[in-house]
């Protein structure tokens, strides 16, 4: 392990990816995107937030994990892709606020799910909001689209 990641964090992460792509002993490898390119990308790509998942010679997809910001702090993500490239698991990996907690909830959550690179998603159209979470239903839409307009233009780069 030791992804540049907290190890609470760390632990949640491949907890998550065992039950989404039931396995155990799986495997993050970082995904390298050229500077140049990633200057291009609306969420940026680093060796600690976006990772090929797998098993020995098994590739199963990817996973991208990052903050956004809530009304006074920040909370952790995920987003996992099968090979497909479309969303087939997020998750609120810590929550640090008293309200808007809602976010996390799979029922809000599962929104997401077949959501794929072309697709966008925006909190006012295609995305059901949340009652006293209004901050956290934008920023958490917000970074999934920018994630899935990044994955995008990696896969028509050739980088995916």
């Amino acid at each position: 392990m030791g992804y540049g990641l907290p190890k609470n964090i760390e632990k949640k992460v491949h907890k998550e990816l065992e039950k989404v792509f039931t396995e155990t002993g799986i495997q993050l490898n970082a995904i390298n995107v050229p500077a140049e390119l990633n200057s291009k990308l609306p969420k940026e790509i680093n060796r600690d937030n976006f990772f090929k998942v797998s098993k020995g010679t098994t590739d199963f997809g990817y996973v991208f994990i990052d903050k956004a910001p809530s009304k006074t702090a920040q909370f952790d993500y995920m987003v996992v892709f099968n090979g497909d490239l479309s969303i087939v698991h997020a998750k609120v990996l810590a929550y640090r606020e008293e309200y808007g907690g809602e976010i996390g909830s799979k029922r809000w959550l599962k929104q997401f799910i077949g959501k794929t690179i072309g697709d966008r998603v925006d909190h006012e159209n295609n995305i059901d909001g949340i009652a006293g979470a209004t901050i956290s239903v934008r920023s958490m839409t917000s970074a999934i689209d920018e994630i899935l307009q990044s994955m995008t233009i990696l896969k028509e780069n050739n980088v995916l």
